[in-house]
């Protein structure tokens, strides 16, 4: 294999699994270990479609087009959460059913003080985790920092980010695998290469970690193979139901479940296409059909953890919210504040919570945006504090001058 086929075929072939076997915890310990499941929307979700302030008249003024009915019966209408919020009707079979168990909370006016309205700063800004001003070291995510604490307290956290390339949010310190589950079964170098990479390091430093990269991708294919039956059977039987569907996400989302039943305690996963500047739609439209596929997936994803979904948390975040004015494209530009889904079998959901105020024209921020409230770091490093039981210190290594923020939810 020449030089460039080979750096070709390791750049292809999730290479960053080395060490993925290191931090693998044991049946035992895994079924007592406390999972979590970032879900990052890239592209700035338009929040004030998620979640709408149910009592703010000035949402109707402002949104003519896009906006949703407040009140009524129908299937169009906004699911009432309390006097003041209600939930997309999109998401009326699946993450309403969470919320009616106590499954699932919302945090709004969540966010960082970034200003920059940029998709790939602010995207950056919030996976580093690190304070805006001064110093910031770009190869360390706050998801890395996290996992490190933890195994230095001999937790003995697995850790897989469930994307093609590895996140700024999962680099650090700790070596920790990448693999998108979409590509499983479809390894990008075969056996017969994997066998020449693994010779190449054979008595080197990095021969041990290499073997168990692919090992551990191997073990990831063997597993998710050996549900592809299982999915094309459920499929089937579902379908008749107008159950969840394991096409698109809900299907990567099963897989994911299926991976931190077994293996993973703490995991990552990004979906994009969230950047709806023209023609957003309100009760049906793209928006509308995205909150959709992804309320199924993660409704599907808590199926899959079975009873692990008791001790299981799931933080859904974006980079930022969308203007709260409708533009003239029938959309939503780059905006400042977004809301936060928090999910788990475990959680004290069923409410909205973290600070909050009044949605009128005199409470946004720059006259356009929802403002943020609850900055992400505080409330993330609350709700981490509660999850592992975090000293001041070690949520001190995870976000830097940061003091936690517990809004109750764990």
């Amino acid at each position: 294999m020449k030089r460039r086929q080979f750096l070709q075929a390791m750049a292809a072939s999730s290479l960053p699994l080395i060490s993925g076997r290191l931090f693998a915890a044991s049946d035992a310990t895994l079924q007592t270990q406390p999972r979590l499941l970032f879900v990052f929307l890239r592209g700035g979700y338009d929040a004030a479609s998620l979640l709408v302030p149910t009592s703010s008249s000035f949402y109707s003024e402002v949104r003519p087009n896009i906006g949703l009915a407040r009140s009524g019966n129908d299937a169009n209408s906004v699911i009432g959460l309390s006097t003041d919020w209600g939930l997309h009707p999109a998401l009326r079979d699946s993450i309403y059913p969470l919320y009616t168990k106590g499954q699932a909370a919302f945090i709004p006016f969540a966010g960082t003080d970034d200003l920059s309205r940029s998709h790939f700063e602010t995207q950056d800004s919030i996976e580093l985790g690190q304070p805006l001003q001064g110093h910031r070291d770009l190869g360390n995510g706050f998801l890395n920092r996290l996992a490190t604490v933890l195994n230095k307290d001999s937790r003995n956290i697995a850790a897989m980010s469930f994307t093609d390339q590895l996140p700024i949010i999962m680099q650090g310190s700790l070596q920790i695998p990448n693999t998108a589950v979409k590509n499983v079964g479809k390894p990008a170098v075969d056996s017969r290469q994997s066998q020449l990479i693994a010779s190449m390091y054979q008595g080197k430093p990095l021969a041990k970690q290499v073997d168990e990269g692919f090992a551990t991708r191997d073990e990831v294919n063997n597993q998710m193979n050996a549900m592809q039956a299982e999915d094309k059977s459920r499929e089937m039987n579902e379908a008749n139901r107008n159950a969840i569907s394991t096409k698109g996400f809900g299907l990567e989302a099963r897989r994911i479940g299926k991976l931190m039943q077994t293996k993973y305690a703490l995991g990552f996963v990004d979906v994009g296409g969230w950047d709806t500047h023209v023609n957003q739609g309100n009760a049906n439209g793209q928006l509308a059909t995205k909150f959709s596929e992804l309320g199924k997936g993660l409704a599907a994803f808590a199926d899959e953890m079975g009873d692990a979904w008791n001790n299981t948390t799931v933080v859904v975040v974006s980079e930022f919210g969308r203007t709260f004015r409708e533009n003239g494209n029938r959309g939503t530009d780059h905006g400042h504040g977004s809301v936060y889904w928090i999910l788990g079998g475990g959680i004290h959901g069923g409410q909205v919570v973290g600070e909050q105020v009044a949605v009128e024209q005199k409470t946004l921020f720059q006259n356009r945006d929802f403002p943020v409230l609850n900055e992400y770091r505080a409330t993330l490093g609350g709700l981490f504090a509660r999850i592992y039981g975090l000293s001041p210190k070690q949520l001190d290594y995870v976000f830097a001058g940061v003091k936690g923020r517990d809004l109750g939810l764990v």
